[in-house]
């Protein structure tokens, strides 16, 4: 079975329902989602606008690149180092 991806906009909504008062095992039924999984956007996105949960996207995907090109420039680095180290 294909896992739904909701949206930050859908998570959002679903927690403003639960903090409407919406009980955590009807929600889940209703959106098809565990307990467990409204609890961990509860702790992720627990009091965000859907501005705040973009920006946290935003931020989340730069930091992902970020990481990429730290990893292929330590990558290269190693690379040339050892080329440099070799006896001629």
């Amino acid at each position: 079975m294909k896992r739904k991806r909701f949206t930050e906009e859908q998570i959002i909504g679903v927690l403003r329902e639960h903090e409407a008062g919406a009980k955590a095992g009807d929600l889940a039924r209703k959106h098809g989602v565990s307990e467990a999984t409204l609890y961990n956007w509860k702790a992720k996105y627990g009091g965000m606008d859907v501005s705040d949960a973009k920006r946290l996207r935003a931020l989340e995907d730069e930091k992902g690149r970020l990481k990429n090109l730290l990893a292929e420039q330590m990558l290269e680095a190693s690379a040339l180092r050892e080329l440099l180290s070799k006896k001629w």
